[in-house]
Protein backbone atom coordinates (compact mmCIF):
# COMPACT_ATOMS: atom_id res chain seq x y z
CA UNK A 1 0.00 0.00 0.00
CA UNK A 2 2.94 2.29 0.94
CA UNK A 3 4.74 2.00 -2.67
CA UNK A 4 1.27 2.47 -4.34
CA UNK A 5 1.02 5.40 -2.30
CA UNK A 6 4.40 6.41 -3.36
CA UNK A 7 3.54 6.38 -6.93
CA UNK A 8 0.59 7.90 -6.63
CA UNK A 9 2.38 10.82 -4.74
CA UNK A 10 5.06 11.06 -7.65
CA UNK A 11 2.55 12.05 -10.10
CA UNK A 12 0.59 14.99 -7.64
CA UNK A 13 1.48 18.82 -8.93
CA UNK A 14 -0.94 20.63 -6.38
CA UNK A 15 -4.86 21.10 -6.33
CA UNK A 16 -5.70 17.35 -6.38
CA UNK A 17 -8.33 16.32 -3.97
CA UNK A 18 -8.22 12.49 -3.02
CA UNK A 19 -10.60 10.54 -0.98
CA UNK A 20 -9.72 7.77 0.64
CA UNK A 21 -12.74 4.92 2.24
CA UNK A 22 -12.45 1.43 3.79
CA UNK A 23 -12.69 0.22 7.10
CA UNK A 24 -10.53 0.65 10.08
CA UNK A 25 -7.79 -1.36 9.53
CA UNK A 26 -7.97 -1.08 5.49
CA UNK A 27 -4.62 0.67 5.10
CA UNK A 28 -5.87 4.29 4.25
CA UNK A 29 -2.68 5.85 6.30
CA UNK A 30 -0.28 3.43 5.22
CA UNK A 31 -1.30 4.82 1.86
CA UNK A 32 -0.97 8.59 2.97
CA UNK A 33 2.57 7.34 4.28
CA UNK A 34 3.08 6.47 0.53
CA UNK A 35 1.97 9.23 -1.15
CA UNK A 36 3.58 11.45 1.48
CA UNK A 37 7.37 9.97 0.34
CA UNK A 38 6.16 10.29 -2.90
CA UNK A 39 5.60 14.13 -2.38
CA UNK A 40 8.73 13.84 -0.56
CA UNK A 41 7.54 14.80 2.94
CA UNK A 42 10.30 14.03 5.53
CA UNK A 43 8.07 14.81 8.35
CA UNK A 44 6.89 11.58 10.46
CA UNK A 45 3.37 11.09 8.96
CA UNK A 46 0.62 10.30 12.06
CA UNK A 47 -2.68 9.61 11.47
CA UNK A 48 -5.09 12.78 12.14
CA UNK A 49 -7.69 10.79 13.49
CA UNK A 50 -7.71 12.93 17.07
CA UNK A 51 -6.05 15.74 15.82
CA UNK A 52 -8.96 15.63 12.68
CA UNK A 53 -5.97 16.97 10.07
CA UNK A 54 -2.06 17.42 10.04
CA UNK A 55 -0.39 19.54 7.21
CA UNK A 56 3.43 19.04 5.59
CA UNK A 57 5.50 20.42 3.68
CA UNK A 58 6.63 18.44 0.31
CA UNK A 59 8.48 19.23 -3.15
CA UNK A 60 7.97 22.86 -5.27
CA UNK A 61 6.48 24.43 -2.71
CA UNK A 62 3.19 21.29 -2.79
CA UNK A 63 1.41 21.16 0.70
CA UNK A 64 -0.39 17.39 2.11
CA UNK A 65 -3.28 18.90 3.85
CA UNK A 66 -4.36 15.48 5.50
CA UNK A 67 -8.21 15.31 6.96
CA UNK A 68 -9.86 12.11 8.98
CA UNK A 69 -13.56 12.41 9.66
CA UNK A 70 -13.69 9.16 11.66
CA UNK A 71 -14.69 11.05 15.14
CA UNK A 72 -17.00 13.82 13.08
CA UNK A 73 -21.08 13.60 12.96
CA UNK A 74 -20.50 16.87 11.02
CA UNK A 75 -17.38 18.92 9.55
CA UNK A 76 -18.78 22.30 11.27
CA UNK A 77 -16.05 24.78 11.16
CA UNK A 78 -13.83 22.33 9.23
CA UNK A 79 -16.26 22.56 5.53
CA UNK A 80 -14.51 26.22 5.39
CA UNK A 81 -11.04 24.53 6.13
CA UNK A 82 -11.82 22.11 3.91
CA UNK A 83 -12.49 24.56 0.70
CA UNK A 84 -9.47 26.74 1.32
CA UNK A 85 -7.11 23.43 0.92
CA UNK A 86 -9.09 22.48 -2.06
CA UNK A 87 -8.23 25.85 -3.86
CA UNK A 88 -5.00 26.17 -3.34
CA UNK A 89 -3.53 25.17 -5.75
CA UNK A 90 -0.40 23.92 -4.00
CA UNK A 91 -2.03 21.67 -1.86
CA UNK A 92 -2.65 18.32 -2.01
CA UNK A 93 -6.15 17.42 0.19
CA UNK A 94 -6.51 13.92 1.00
CA UNK A 95 -9.49 13.11 3.08
CA UNK A 96 -10.68 9.73 5.03
CA UNK A 97 -14.53 9.23 5.94
CA UNK A 98 -15.38 11.84 3.86
CA UNK A 99 -19.46 11.00 3.86
CA UNK A 100 -19.58 14.21 6.06
CA UNK A 101 -17.80 16.72 3.51
CA UNK A 102 -19.06 14.16 0.31
CA UNK A 103 -21.32 16.90 -1.22
CA UNK A 104 -18.33 19.48 -1.62
CA UNK A 105 -16.21 17.55 -3.02
CA UNK A 106 -15.03 18.25 -6.46
CA UNK A 107 -16.04 15.45 -9.17
CA UNK A 108 -13.09 15.64 -10.41
CA UNK A 109 -11.02 14.17 -7.24
CA UNK A 110 -9.48 10.79 -6.87
CA UNK A 111 -11.43 8.20 -4.88
CA UNK A 112 -9.61 4.94 -3.89
CA UNK A 113 -11.48 2.40 -1.75
CA UNK A 114 -9.75 -0.08 0.15
CA UNK A 115 -11.11 -3.42 0.77
CA UNK A 116 -9.35 -5.75 3.53
CA UNK A 117 -9.27 -9.56 1.63
CA UNK A 118 -6.67 -10.98 4.07
CA UNK A 119 -4.36 -10.20 6.73
CA UNK A 120 -1.73 -8.98 3.90
CA UNK A 121 -4.03 -8.36 0.85
CA UNK A 122 -5.92 -5.08 0.05
CA UNK A 123 -8.23 -4.59 -2.89
CA UNK A 124 -8.60 -1.40 -4.62
CA UNK A 125 -11.35 0.45 -6.22
CA UNK A 126 -10.29 3.35 -8.21
CA UNK A 127 -12.54 6.27 -9.85
CA UNK A 128 -11.90 9.41 -10.92
CA UNK A 129 -9.32 11.88 -11.53
CA UNK A 130 -7.80 10.50 -15.13
CA UNK A 131 -4.42 12.81 -15.41
CA UNK A 132 -3.67 11.36 -11.92
CA UNK A 133 -4.79 7.58 -12.74
CA UNK A 134 -3.24 7.29 -16.40
CA UNK A 135 -0.43 7.75 -15.07
CA UNK A 136 -0.22 4.74 -12.51
CA UNK A 137 0.72 1.17 -12.80
CA UNK A 138 -1.20 -1.16 -10.73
Amino acid sequence: MRDFGEQVGRLLVGHETIELSGDVGAGKTTFVKGLAQGLDITDEIQSPSFTISRVYEGRDDIVLAHYDFYRLGEAGVLSEDIQEAMADRHTVTVIEWADIVADNLPADRLRIRFTVISENERALDIDGASEITKGLSC
